[in-house]
């Protein structure tokens, strides 16, 4: 399984407070997400504010990453979201 994530922009989603991004698993488009609260609690985002948690994602992109692609390669080429208890038990 190839797993890749293109260098774009993260999506605030308001309604979930969540932001999304998308990972290629081989030749497929799979959304991934982290909450709010994990960009808080584990990534120094200082409000719920959209820029706020655009700027601690793009801070920490590559590890957020990493934890979505140990993921999808536990769960093969499904959409997963990364909460913040993921990282509390995978630091």
């Amino acid at each position: 399984m190839h797993i890749s994530f293109p260098s774009c922009m993260p999506e605030y989603c308001a309604r979930d407070l969540v932001l999304a991004f998308p990972a290629h698993v081989d030749d497929r488009s799979v959304q991934c997400a982290i909450t709010a609260e994990a960009l808080e609690d584990h990534f120094g985002a200082r409000s719920l504010r959209e820029d706020d948690l655009v700027q601690a994602f793009l801070a920490h992109r590559y590890q957020i990453e990493q934890a979505a692609k140990q993921l999808l390669e536990e769960v093969g080429a499904k959409p997963v979201l990364l909460h913040s208890g993921f990282f509390r038990f995978s630091a």
